[in-house]
């Protein structure tokens, strides 16, 4: 007789593929095959290698960049930004003393960590990556199983190439139906925060399917797994299909040849089995999904962008009603007040979220003959040198321009008050990143979340603005 397997999901496939021995208690030692660095927290990791008379094990399987606390400015230089000197310079030193390449800021291939992982081909389906930073979960939109870790977790990867988990539940999201013109990945991955709060990925591994995200192209769907952090879990995944394929086809650290063809025999088979059920399944009807605009302190504090800034009072649960109200007053607005009121001093095109061509194409359709208002700081940072390249290819950059944007090169940027893009206090910005937590782009900076044509428009106009009405 022939034996009868459970239906497994994606999740389970690569998680018991990579399982080196249970550790009881619901942990496991998990293998993992890419390890992602960047200058920050990587420094502190090198050293308790080196308190401890470590070597890196696999230094072939470990890769580096320049990101976050360096400067985008035109014709930067290592010294640009000050503060960033001893990052740069000690990424360098431990890179090439345990031989790991390093995308040097000053190379072609130097971007995001999240942006070139896939880009290049590192991050594939199937395989495990890890990196010391939350937005990992990114590159689970190409069938990765990735997920952010502490300086602590950095230094155990590099010693010995695994890692001891806990094993999450998982969360599956059925987007059904198909997104209305116009509206986004990164305004269905608000919407989904909106709805199911900031916390309810916790403890789970999150699958997006459905109609609207096999509709949905890999640049999408990283922006989509790009906030799964916000959701609160620690991992996001779309299952690989024809658009993964074709994308990372040709990727220089892709398969090739007949490794190719294995790689994806393999990969075809990850998607979940049918009849395989999850620990929570959930669908969402996105036909009448609008462009999403948040208000608060959180992705959570999500509205349509037509909509209101709404009212604690309405709110029954006191402990929500009291964060809605220190939000209110953090960003200086008023229950009720119609958000394409509200007037706007800057607005940033890029970080991890939405800095790669698509982002970029959507934006410059948006300014293409048009000037940013009056007094407003418009700022466009590419997520890596591969997409500013190409897109000063396609003229993007001229657009950006002659508009009054300032046209910068590749790094985390105003996503992260960490370099010399910043907010100053009081001011307020539309940002396609992934954060409004106070501070976050500057202290007593005001972050408002959208998409890249949402950002744009507003920028456009000088006030919040649902690109849909520029529409030309």
């Amino acid at each position: 007789m022939p034996v009868l397997t459970k239906p497994k999901l994606l999740f389970d496939k690569i998680w018991d593929s990579h399982c080196v021995t249970n550790l009881g208690g619901g942990y496991d030692l998990i293998y993992i095959d890419r390890h992602m660095l960047h200058e920050l927290g990587s420094d502190v990791a090198f050293e308790m290698l080196n308190q401890r008379g470590q070597e890196v094990r696999r230094s072939d399987l470990t890769f580096a960049t320049h990101d976050h606390v360096i400067s985008t400015a035109p014709g930067r230089k290592d010294t640009t930004w000050p503060d960033g000197i001893n990052y740069i310079k000690k990424l360098r030193e431990n890179t090439s003393r345990h031989s790991i390449q390093l995308f040097d800021l000053h190379g072609s291939q130097q971007g995001i960590v999240h942006v070139i992982a896939p880009e290049l081909g590192l991050a594939l389906p199937g395989t495990t990556l890890v990196c010391g930073d939350s937005h990992t979960c990114s590159v689970g939109a190409v069938g990765t199983l990735s997920w952010g870790i502490g300086t602590s977790d950095v230094a155990h990867v590099l010693a010995t190439q695994t890692l001891v988990q806990l094993r999450p539940s998982v969360m599956r999201i059925e987007c059904a139906g198909r997104l209305p013109a116009g509206v986004t990945a990164k305004d269905l991955i608000l919407a989904l925060i909106g709805k199911l709060g900031a916390d309810a990925g916790t403890g789970y591994a999150i699958e997006f399917c459905g109609e609207a995200i096999s509709s949905l192209s890999t640049e999408a769907r990283l922006t989509l797994c790009n906030l799964a952090i916000e959701m609160g879990s620690r991992i996001g995944q779309v299952a690989p299909d024809d658009t993964t394929y074709e994308g990372l086809s040709g990727r220089a650290f892709a398969p090739t040849g007949k490794d190719w063809e294995q790689a994806l025999a393999h990969w075809k088979s990850l998607p979940s089995d049918p009849g395989a059920h999850a620990n929570r399944e959930i669908t969402f009807y996105v036909d009448r999904l609008k462009p999403q605009i948040t208000w608060g302190t959180s992705p959570a504090h999500v509205v349509d962008i037509d909509g209101v800034v709404p009212n604690p009072d309405d709110v029954a649960d006191s402990l929500a009603r009291a964060g809605m109200q220190k939000a209110l007053s953090y960003m200086d607005l008023e229950p009720g007040t119609r958000l394409t009121d509200v007037a706007i001093d800057a607005v940033f095109i890029g970080s991890c979220t939405n800095s790669r061509i698509s982002d970029l194409r959507a934006a410059a359709d948006v300014i293409k003959g048009r000037k940013v208002a009056t007094g407003v700081r418009a700022v466009v940072v590419p997520g890596s040198t591969k997409t500013r390249k190409q897109a000063e290819a396609e003229g993007l950059n001229k657009v950006f321009t002659a508009a009054g944007f300032e046209w910068r090169q590749a790094g985390c940027s105003m996503c992260v008050a960490l370099n010399d893009d910043r907010l100053d206090p009081g001011q307020r910005c539309v940002s396609t990143s992934n954060r409004n937590f106070e501070g976050r782009q500057g202290v007593g900076g005001r972050t408002h979340l959208a998409s890249p044509a949402s950002a744009a428009a507003t920028a456009i106009r000088g006030y919040i603005t649902d690109h849909r009405s520029t529409a030309k």
